[in-house]
């Protein structure tokens, strides 16, 4: 039967074999006949037919589908037409080959069975994936009468009529089409013939259908397609009555059921989309159509049950086969083990008959080693086990803790008092004042030289070293136990809860030990009376339940007693006593550590009292004086008197028409011993400066405040920059006109160094401003010196008859960066060595609060190519006013983002400007980008981390030719 029903299970050979006998010859021919039997009728004109040539497809179709759609994944997501799945039909419960036709829901689709015809709305879940190997080209194919159309107004009824009618001429019989032509969507035109009846004129005469005028002639093979009418359109659309409620049913329109056959009536609710009605079909084979259109079903139907149950009666053969097998192997398995288990018990039998020979001895000999093991348990685990070692730790702890002397109380007491009339003396400007405060301060000083000694004494008599030696020992070794302590805070809950705990453990352990001892003692006894039974020199007599018959039961009991306090001694604490002994072991070294650092305060205390003492006692027989620094002044005045006077001579001598030149050159040489001695007594002088700074740091604030003569203050404020005695008419000064753009810039030469003297125009509230910047970068330089990437500062000085700033610096004649790039630029490895200097300097400035603001190739230098440093900027002015200078180089602007859009300068700005003038290295690309785009999150010592700096790069051949430009332009 050609309806959908239950198809004969296959084997899985047959079934992976038949995807490629469902291939058709797509090519049709005017004319050419097919056998076809009807399966699915949509309207009067257009129904589905299957070939009977597929009969054996349909059925290895449904075979294959009964196997993988049960364990087949359902569909999610997005649907494709195109593609065909698994659906389970509603009726049988069956598997078939479905497409989809619409998405109606969510949950919910429109499908046809593509080798039946009949559509059915399913759930998701009865829709699945199904293989390769199935996607192929449909059994049944749709099939429009040919010459005929449905008429254009036909009402409902008779459109129903029309279909129940064509029905009942091509349901389940075999009928010739006569193919006429192809439309595009696969709808085959052909001619119906049931035996003699034409199909068509049948269904014409009755009026449902009538004569279409042809679009194209008979040797065209596509056929354009005619408008199916609004009932079509309706009859998709729209719902239908029940098949029960309608008058005149035909046998196409009763779905077969799976099994019985038994017709039933579709009755699809009303908001099912479409009207197609769904049939199930049954397989049946090539044989049943050589009896024509007559075929009986009741035949078919036998055929089929003889089908299934041979099909089940192969598969049960096949699972008894199995079975015996499986039955089999196990009987093997189990006569190897009965082997096995037989050689082993012969094994043991022998090792019982060699073993019962010396089980005394054996027995006897077990026990002593036990005994033994219990011996050396006994000597070394208890102490640690039952925390024995903590509790003596704690005893030492009690017994001679070290308390903070009373004088040390006392000391820092009067030490805060000191200091703070340390303070006041150095924030006072009224030297009267500043008399009642010195006064004070050193009334307080004697009181602290008087509370040192009695503390100096009072330490003197404590075994400190001896307690934290002991202290020291105790801790290591309770380490060398125990490991390392968790942190936690002291308690005294922890240490009651461990005496608790070694209470009971203690009383536990001695009754196991007692018992222990008791078992041994009557085994001693034992042997002490069994040796006089085994004596033939005593006469008294000694029978065997005397002194044998109760070997066994002491035995037994002396074993139980000792196997009993080894496992107590060496199975290992339950988490409860770990965490008890752990937690007092914490509390152990914590009590430890704080006895350890109140003997180092102590012991620190004692060093700075004794270190106080001595310096007291300098300063009570030698008060300090300025008369060196004065001396050396007056020296400096006289020397700078000589100089100028040479200087006179030497300018008078050269323009004088007579002039010596030997006299002049005996001047010249006259003149550069006293610029060198000159410089000589201002190191010396700053070196006096710098000692009286530290009298003033430690003990005298006084000094400023007494002798303001001598400029200590000043001194002082710029942190060792600024002098006093430094004056611009006494150097040998060539000016730099090519580097002179802005300030004057003179060029000399000190002690054989070449020096730059910068000259910055100043007023009193500048000048201020100026010394302070000044020595705020001279501090950041001399905490490093030499490693702290910036230009070193020699002498800061000010012009005694000009509103002028004068600071020198070294000279590096060209060797600026600009200059450098512009003749020989930098290889790759040497620009990486510079750049980092240049980050060293950066991250120097940072850290002590700078901000560069006007970073550019003209301030950064490339010492002999390898290293880097950052120059001086304009004191004068502010970060700000650094910063608005716009500086580019190449065609890009040193000024960050954000200082442009008048955000101040930071670290980050800096850190921008860095990051372009890194740019000629092609290197350090992803560095640039951090500096550039990343700034936020940079640091200038992240930069000096970078991996570009870290790793040694090959060395790159120098380009001559390389020129970067570079302008400055004022916002």
């Amino acid at each position: 039967m050609w309806g959908r029903g239950h198809f004969s299970r296959i084997s899985v050979a047959e079934s992976a074999s038949f995807s490629g006998i469902v291939q058709m010859d797509e090519d049709m021919h005017y004319n050419k006949v097919e056998d076809v039997v009807g399966s699915h009728v949509e309207d009067a004109v257009t129904f589905w037919a299957q070939s009977i040539s597929r009969n054996n497809d349909i059925v290895k179709i449904g075979c294959s589908l009964s196997e993988v759609c049960p364990h087949a994944n359902s569909v999610f997501g997005n649907l494709d037409p195109k593609k065909i799945y698994g659906g389970l039909f509603s009726e049988d419960k069956c598997w078939y080959r479905c497409k989809v036709l619409k998405i109606i829901n969510d949950e919910k689709c429109l499908v046809r069975y593509i080798d039946y015809g009949n559509t059915e709305i399913l759930n998701r879940s009865d829709i699945v994936e199904i293989p390769l190997d199935l996607q192929f080209s449909s059994v049944a194919k749709k099939y429009r009468l040919w010459g005929l159309q449905i008429p254009s107004g036909q009402e409902v009824t008779q459109f129903d009529q029309g279909r129940t009618f064509l029905g009942s001429l091509i349901f389940e019989k075999e009928i010739k089409m006569r193919i006429k032509a192809t439309y595009q969507d696969g709808t085959v035109i052909a001619q119906a013939e049931y035996g003699s009846v034409d199909i068509g004129e049948e269904v014409a005469k009755k009026g449902f259908a009538e004569k279409s005028k042809l679009t194209s002639s008979s040797n065209t093979c596509e056929e354009k397609k005619s408008d199916p009418g609004p009932l079509v359109l309706r009859n998709f659309k729209s719902p239908i009555p029940s098949w029960g409620h309608r008058s005149n049913q035909s046998a196409f329109t009763r779905p077969k059921g799976r099994l019985s056959g038994r017709m039933t009536l579709d009755s699809k609710n009303e908001n099912d989309a479409g009207n197609h009605v769904t049939f199930p079909k049954e397989n049946l084979t090539i044989g049943d159509f050589n009896l024509g259109s007559n075929v009986s079903l009741a035949k078919i139907k036998q055929d089929q049950k003889l089908i299934e149950e041979n099909e089940r009666l192969k598969n049960e053969k096949e699972v008894l086969l199995e079975s015996y097998k499986a039955l089999q192997s196990k009987v093997e398995q189990t006569a190897q083990e009965l082997q096995q288990e037989k050689a082993t018990t012969m094994d043991l039998t022998k090792h019982l008959e060699s073993t019962l020979k010396t089980r005394v001895g054996t027995r006897m000999e077990n026990l002593a080693a036990k005994v033994e093991m219990l011996k050396e348990i006994r000597r070394v685990n208890i102490n640690v086990r039952f925390g024995n070692d903590l509790s003596d730790a704690l005893q030492v702890l009690d017994e001679d803790c070290f308390t903070i002397p009373a004088s040390l109380t006392e000391l820092e007491r009067i030490w805060t008092e000191y200091n703070l009339a340390q303070e006041n003396i150095q924030t006072c400007e009224n030297v009267n004042e500043g008399s009642s405060l010195i006064a004070k301060r050193n009334e307080v000083q004697q009181k602290l030289n008087m509370a040192v000694e009695i503390f100096i004494l009072e330490v003197d008599e404590l075994p400190l070293n001896k307690r934290l030696k002991t202290l020291q020992d105790l801790s290591s070794s309770l380490e060398a136990v125990y490991g390392q302590a968790k942190e936690g805070t002291n308690s005294e809950e922890i240490l009651k809860k461990f005496y608790d705990w070694k209470c009971d453990k203690r009383k536990e352990f001695t009754s196991v030990r007692s018992e222990t001892e008791v078992s041994l003692q009557r085994l001693v006894a034992w042997f002490q009376n069994t040796v006089k039974a085994f004596d033939l020199s005593v006469e008294e007599s000694h029978t065997s339940e005397d002194t044998i018959s109760s070997l066994d039961e002491i035995l037994e009991k002396t074993e139980s007693s000792i196997c009993k306090e080894l496992e107590i001694s060496l199975i290992e604490q339950g988490d409860e006593d770990k965490e008890v002994i752990l937690n007092t072991y914490s509390q152990v070294l914590q009590k430890i550590r704080s006895e350890e650092r109140l003997i180092a305060t102590v012991q620190s205390k004692y060093k700075d009292s004794i270190e106080f003492k001595k310096q007291i006692i300098e300063c009570f027989n030698k008060s300090p004086n300025v008369d060196h620094l004065l001396s050396i002044k007056k020296t400096l005045k006289n020397l700078k008197a000589r100089l100028r006077w040479k200087l006179v001579e030497k300018n008078n001598l050269e323009e004088s028409d007579d002039h010596d030149g030997s006299e002049i050159e005996k001047i010249k040489q006259e003149i550069t011993q006293l610029r060198n001695s000159v410089f000589q007594e201002i190191y010396r002088e700053q070196e006096e400066y710098e000692k009286l700074n530290s009298l003033v740091q430690t003990w005298f604030p006084e000094l400023p405040l007494l002798y303001p003569e001598i400029g200590l203050l000043k001194y002082m404020n710029s942190g060792g920059l600024l002098t006093m005695s430094l004056e611009r008419d006494l150097l040998d000064a060539e000016p730099m006109k090519e580097l002179s753009s802005k300030r004057p810039l003179v060029c000399s030469e000190v002690n054989g160094q070449i020096i730059l003297l910068k000259g910055y125009s100043v007023d009193v509230d500048t000048e201020a401003r100026v010394i302070q910047r000044a020595a705020a970068y001279h501090r950041a330089w001399r905490d490093a010196r030499e490693d702290s990437g910036l230009l070193p500062l020699i002498f800061l000085f000010l012009c005694k008859s000009d509103p002028m700033a004068y600071l020198m610096v070294p000279y590096y004649p060209r060797a600026n960066l600009s200059a450098v790039q512009a003749s020989v630029p930098l290889t790759s490895e040497e620009a990486l060595k510079v750049m980092k200097g240049v980050a060293q300097g950066l991250h120097t400035l940072h850290k002590a609060a700078i901000v560069h603001g006007s970073l550019h190739q003209n301030n950064v230098f490339a010492l002999n190519r390898e290293q880097g440093i950052v120059g001086d900027f304009d004191f004068t002015k502010s970060v700000s006013q650094r910063a608005s200078v716009n500086m580019v180089v190449g065609d890009l602007s040193l000024i960050s983002p954000e200082l442009k859009m008048g955000k101040p300068a930071s670290p980050s700005s800096d850190l921008y400007a860095y990051g372009c003038l890194l740019l000629w290295d092609c290197n350090v690309k992803s560095l640039i980008y951090s500096l550039i785009y990343c700034r936020s999150s940079m640091t200038a010592e992240q930069v000096l981390n970078a991996e570009c700096f870290l790793v040694p790069k090959g060395k790159s051949t120098p380009n001559p030719e390389k020129d970067t430009e570079y302008k400055e332009n004022k916002n």
